[in-house]
């Protein structure tokens, strides 16, 4: 009970971006004036009062979490593979694509514009919108493509898109003409026990539904499925048909295909 009370505060402070253990720091008060006391006792200098008192309570990291999970599993899945090229398409800047650009180059495409990636010689940028059709030239282009946690997200407007209720599968269809045969597309998804939308956030799957959209269909062939549940619980390479009801509202799918 006490576990499933903390893992509903941490839910709630990451939905409200407020950590809500911050309302019973006041007792740490006493902590920190004594601490400030000791220190002006060793002869410590003191330039600025900068009091910090939610690190009293505070974790080494976050190491929980579904992208803390998706995105390390995922890139660890596509080292092992060590393909030719690897484009990505929408994922997270700060997560996932930072630990592709790690230990290999990495094409990142994005309807969004994006600033600040000269430095890092591994990332190449192109802003484009993957719901529009693909030319010849960008068909069959690359060994492996990745889309974490993003295609849910396409035709519901929330990042400037224009509105469009097949968004996710017209954006699957470029994605998988961009493969080429054999080659290998990461797809993450949130999952729960039904399909549902959330709008505008995003759209929701139940676990196997990806595998009945016609793009995924009659091009793809699913050859591992990982998931995490609605408690931040990894299982690997299990059966896409059923998560044994870990997953109700909200948790995460990574799926492996090849293109047949």
């Amino acid at each position: 009970m006490l576990k499933k009370i903390k893992l509903l505060i941490v839910q709630i402070s990451i939905a409200l971006k407020f950590d809500l253990r911050m309302i019973f720091l006041h007792k740490f008060s006493k902590k920190l004036y004594k601490d400030r006391k000791e220190w002006l006792k060793q002869g410590g200098v003191i330039n600025f009062n900068y009091p910090i008192k939610r690190d009293f309570i505070s974790d080494a990291g976050n190491a929980y979490g579904h992208y803390f999970h998706l995105d390390l599993i995922t890139a660890n899945h596509i080292f092992e593979a060590n393909p030719l090229r690897h484009i990505d398409i929408g994922s997270r800047i700060d997560g996932f694509v930072a630990h592709i650009a790690a230990f290999r180059k990495i094409e990142i495409m994005d309807i969004r514009d994006l600033k600040n990636t000269n430095p890092h010689k591994n990332i190449s940028f192109i802003k484009k919108d993957l719901m529009e059709n693909i030319s010849e030239d960008e068909k069959e282009i690359t060994d492996s493509i990745s889309c974490t946690h993003a295609v849910q997200h396409f035709g519901m407007g929330r990042y400037g898109d224009k509105i469009d209720t097949q968004g996710h599968l017209k954006g699957m269809k470029n994605m998988i003409k961009m493969l080429k045969p054999n080659g290998f597309f990461y797809l993450t998804l949130p999952i729960a026990d039904n399909d549902y939308v959330h709008f505008n956030a995003h759209r929701v799957f139940k676990s196997d539904s990806v595998l009945n959209w016609e793009p995924v269909k009659s091009s793809l062939k699913l050859v591992r499925f990982d998931f995490i549940d609605d408690e931040f619980n990894v299982y690997l390479d299990k059966n896409v048909h059923s998560t044994n009801g870990l997953v109700k509202s909200w948790g995460a799918g990574i799926y492996i295909f090849k293109k047949i």
